[in-house]
């Protein structure tokens, strides 16, 4: 009997142990699990002393359950399974009528209806403030000042309409002299490399032509025999005419020819040498075009070079028909050249608007519009030329330079500073510019800090940027 007694008091705690397994399992599932449990297998089974304190208040915080091995449960249920079996095949006939009326009210589960959920409450978090935050862009003063950071007060201003078109730099009038050929022959460089671009000093020779070699003859060789001959007539006629030998019509004829032999002589022997006729430059400057190539033969009054001193410039600008109203108004351009990122402005070289077009061209349909300035820049002659012309003046007009902009998909963007180290990502729309600012229409506002100088560091930086302290949302 004594052992029956310590039998059913072992399989009675072990029929506890397993309700409280099963219990907190369930909790985790569902608060509402409770509800529906069902104690009617168990009406009369005798739980004295059985303690639910361990329920009492109990805490399913999040961190309580990091790690809750449910295999182990998986084990607890299956094992308590097999003792209620055991309980009912192996008590058939036992009489809990002592425990008829068991109150299970003692069992309170009200604590876990009061469970705190805090895991639950935080995946209903609002993340509206994380995305608010989502585009900002951490960029500290280290980074700033290795990209050499600059920043610009957005303000408005005065900014003039713009006409963007094209064109291309010439040398003015007066800036440049061709050398020609005084004499036929054939050319000989006195410097074989010398080529575009090369300097060439006021009276440097530059060929020398000889015709020794030419069946014709050399042209200075006869100069001097035709010189030599009228000279000697004329001594000859000098005495005829004394004598009255000859009448002194005759004598006048005779003294023309000497003076034309000695003029032709005396032009051809001062720059002649042992190589020919020598053919100077008659100022200093750069070689712009050679005309002629080594070793041909040229004519008297040919081309040989053009040197341009480029002191002075123009720049011819092909404005549509539909701008001409708009040409009166012009008053300044500024420009950039095919071979660098420099924007030249005319009002910086000294620049002058000599003339506009009151007709298009014969074969176009543009009018030109001409400016002169000094070339103290590295400026081509012949190169063309991106142009913004500058007419009627606007007030109260919002630009930044055209530097802050950043382009995507046809989209363009600026980088405002929020905070010292914190920066956004904002997207504009953009009015007229004119190489050097852009007029922008919406997306910035009076007084808003915009990157001009670092702006593709701190574009880099966006794909990378961790948000610092107080930005954070850990829970």
């Amino acid at each position: 009997m004594n052992i029956k007694i310590i039998g059913i008091a072992l399989l009675s705690l072990i029929y506890v142990a397993c309700n409280q397994s099963n219990s907190n399992k369930e909790h985790n599932q569902s608060v509402e699990s409770h509800e529906g449990h069902d104690h009617g297998e168990h009406e009369g089974h005798n739980h004295e002393g059985h303690d639910h304190s361990d329920h009492e208040g109990h805490n399913h915080d999040e961190e309580s359950h990091e790690g809750h091995d449910h295999e182990s449960e998986a084990h607890e249920d299956h094992s308590c399974d097999d003792h209620n079996h055991e309980v009912e095949e192996g008590h058939d006939g036992h009489d809990h009528e002592d425990h008829e009326g068991h109150n299970h009210d003692e069992d309170d589960h009200s604590d876990h209806e009061g469970h705190n959920h805090d895991e639950e409450s935080h995946e209903g978090h609002d993340h509206a403030e994380e995305s608010n935050h989502s585009d900002e862009i951490s960029f500290s003063k280290e980074q700033a000042k290795m990209a050499k950071l600059e920043l610009e007060n957005v303000s408005s201003g005065t900014f003039h309409y713009v006409i963007k078109t094209s064109g291309k730099i010439q040398a003015s009038q007066g800036d440049e002299a061709t050398i020609v050929a005084t004499s036929n022959g054939i050319v000989s460089f006195v410097n074989p490399s010398i080529s575009e671009g090369y300097y060439i000093k006021s009276g440097e020779v530059i060929v020398n032509v000889s015709a020794k070699k030419i069946l014709d003859g050399d042209p200075v060789e006869k100069a001097k025999i035709a010189f030599e001959t009228a000279e000697k007539e004329m001594k000859r006629a000098d005495e005829l005419v004394d004598d009255k030998i000859i009448s002194a019509k005759d004598y006048e004829q005779i003294k023309m020819r000497y003076e034309t032999a000695k003029t032709t002589y005396q032009a051809q022997s001062a720059n002649t040498s042992s190589d020919g006729v020598r053919i100077k430059s008659p100022i200093s400057g750069y070689i712009k075009n050679r005309l002629v190539a080594q070793g041909e033969y040229v004519t008297v009054g040919q081309a040989i070079a053009t040197i341009s001193q480029n002191q002075k410039l123009q720049l011819k600008a092909e404005v549509s028909e539909k701008n001409y109203k708009l040409l009166k108004n012009i008053v300044n351009a500024n420009f950039k050249t095919a071979y660098d990122d420099v924007l030249y402005k005319l009002s910086d070289l000294n620049g002058r608007l000599l003339s506009y077009g009151r007709t298009s061209g014969q074969q176009s349909f543009f009018i030109p519009v001409t400016f002169e300035f000094d070339n103290i820049g590295d400026i081509i002659p012949g190169s063309f030329t991106e142009i913004y012309l500058m007419a009627n003046p606007q007030k109260n007009v919002l630009t930044i330079p055209v530097s802050s902009l950043t382009e995507e998909q046809g989209l363009y963007f600026v980088y405002t500073q929020i905070e010292e180290e914190i920066f956004k990502k904002q997207e504009v729309s953009l009015g007229q510019n004119n190489g050097e600012r852009v007029h922008i229409i919406s997306g910035l506002n009076e007084g808003d800090k915009v990157v001009t100088n670092g702006v593709y560091q701190v574009k880099l930086a966006a794909t990378s940027s961790v948000m610092p302290e107080g930005h954070g949302h850990s829970h």
